[in-house]
């Protein structure tokens, strides 16, 4: 089950905050001062998205990192966890635009509340801002880490799009599409966060493996929650994955395993976009076999 994972998460999230001694509040005032804009609506839209309730797991992975390479001086490791936090919420803010998402960690998204044009343009506001900080740190080998990232997110939306209503996907073009969305940004948080402490080649290898397999648990049971949460649980809309017609794995196993009828059921719902009253609950009955 996803809820004895979540709770084990939460736990080894709070120890790391614990350990880097309160250096993400530093990260967050950073944040705000690179929000900064004479356009109002800029601001006001950038705080709050980035007020929304987020754990900056990726902030605290960067300076996790950092610190393990033997980082003690500077400001380095606080401009490069602001710098992975801002490209995250830019392609956060880019996603609830192209999902039509009007939920987002228990509050109204940006775009349900000021359209889709202005979030885009947001979004591209915290990328450029993420840009500067990526710069400021210095190291050339880092911003191209960051800048691969980047570019990394957008191939796997485009491919998620591509295999959307697609029922008989293979796992392994899900799990190329969750790499680079999601766990590529965990690679380059850890990774550069080892790189700038100037940590020897072996650490930053092991900070590299660590972020591509956090980042692919943490996007499986992410997506494992879809179909076994309660929207307050979630802080989004439950079945949203289902009714995008998106392929996560989950879906894969149940269409992979499951009897000529469930097939049926997937291709009509998932593969034609046929819903019916019902369905979701339908779908989550025949995912609790694999709970």
């Amino acid at each position: 089950s996803v809820i004895p994972l979540k709770k084990s998460a939460n736990s080894a999230y709070l120890d790391l905050k614990n350990l880097l001694d309160g250096k993400i509040e530093t990260v967050e005032k950073l944040i705000s001062l690179k929000l900064q804009s004479h356009v109002n609506l800029i601001k006001k839209m950038a705080d709050y998205h980035l007020d929304s309730g987020g754990k900056r797991i990726r902030a605290l992975l960067t300076m996790g990192a950092a610190k393990l390479g033997g980082y003690s001086e500077g400001s380095r490791d606080i401009n490069l966890a602001a710098c992975v936090e801002l490209i995250h919420s830019a392609t956060l803010l880019h996603d609830d635009v192209i999902d039509e998402s009007k939920l987002r960690r228990g509050r109204d998204t940006a775009n349900a509340l000021w359209g889709n044009d202005a979030s885009v343009l947001v979004g591209d506001f915290l990328f450029a801002r993420a840009f500067e900080l990526m710069v400021e740190t210095g190291n050339l080998s880092v911003l191209g880490q960051l800048s691969r990232a980047s570019a990394q997110i957008t191939e796997g939306e485009i491919k998620q799009m591509t295999i959307a209503g697609v029922p008989d996907t293979p796992a392994e073009d899900y799990l190329d599409v969750i790499r680079n969305k999601t766990a590529t940004l965990f690679v380059a948080a850890a990774a550069s966060g080892a790189e700038v402490a100037g940590a020897s080649s072996s650490i930053i290898g092991s900070a590299h493996d660590y972020g591509m397999q956090l980042g692919m648990a943490f996007q499986i049971m992410d997506d494992a929650m879809d179909y076994s949460l309660s929207s307050d649980d979630m802080g989004k809309n439950i079945g949203d994955d289902f009714l995008d017609q998106k392929i996560t794995l989950p879906l894969i196993i149940a269409y992979s395993d499951g009897t000529d009828a469930e097939r049926q059921f997937w291709q009509r719902t998932i593969g034609e976009g046929a819903f019916a009253d019902g369905d979701f609950e339908a779908a989550c009955a025949i995912l609790q076999r694999y709970d």
